[in-house]
């Protein structure tokens, strides 16, 4: 367990980006040094992973999740680690949970995913941002641009995944992103701040 290690997770359109970013911001003003990432990273890997998810490329499942996995020993030791190295709190939007729930929903063996990504770091603190399944789908609807994950029927296969998660592993925060923006990051904040309460 890294203790300057924060993982944002969530559905797609759930509002993980933007409480990620905004949980990062607010450690800036405050004077903590931080670093915002988030996966696919920006390496070689990632990079590949995006095409693959704007359509440009295809990949079958297993192969897709074990590049996730591969990204993600990329973005440990030449992101994540030099960072916290440096006495950084390091605040991913995404990291092993998307590759559990994404695979499984693809028909991949859980357990099988779960080994892969078991000598990764393991963050202090996990965020899941779950508001309700219909908010996600009104949001994806406003999006211009889709990745191949963005369909319904699959959506609600990850909604349910990240909730069978969170009930599975009681070291997640759940925290429902509906309501306003800025209120939502506020009781993230203090969530983080004071986990026990």
């Amino acid at each position: 367990m890294t203790d300057r290690f924060i993982v944002f997770e969530g559905p797609d359109g759930a509002g993980t980006t933007f409480q990620a970013k905004a949980f990062a911001e607010r450690l800036e003003r405050e004077g903590t040094p931080v670093l915002l990432t988030a996966e696919p990273s920006q390496g070689p890997i990632g990079l590949w992973i995006r095409r693959i998810l704007n359509g440009e490329e295809k990949l079958p499942p297993s192969a897709l999740q074990l590049l996730f996995c591969a990204d993600r020993a990329w973005h440990v030791e030449n992101v994540i680690q030099p960072a916290l190295q440096e006495g950084k709190t390091v605040v991913s939007d995404r990291y092993a949970p998307s590759t559990l729930i994404y695979g499984e929903a693809l028909g991949m063996d859980f357990a099988w995913l779960a080994g892969i990504n078991r000598f990764f770091p393991k963050p202090a603190v996990t965020v899941f941002t779950l508001p309700p399944f219909e908010v996600c789908q009104e949001r994806l609807a406003r999006r211009n641009d889709h990745d191949l994950f963005e369909k319904s029927e699959f959506q609600k296969k990850i909604y349910d995944g990240y909730l069978s998660y969170a009930a599975a592993d009681k070291s997640v925060h759940c925290v429902d992103t509906s309501g306003a923006k800025e209120e939502v990051a506020e009781t993230i904040f203090q969530l983080i701040q004071h986990p026990s309460l």
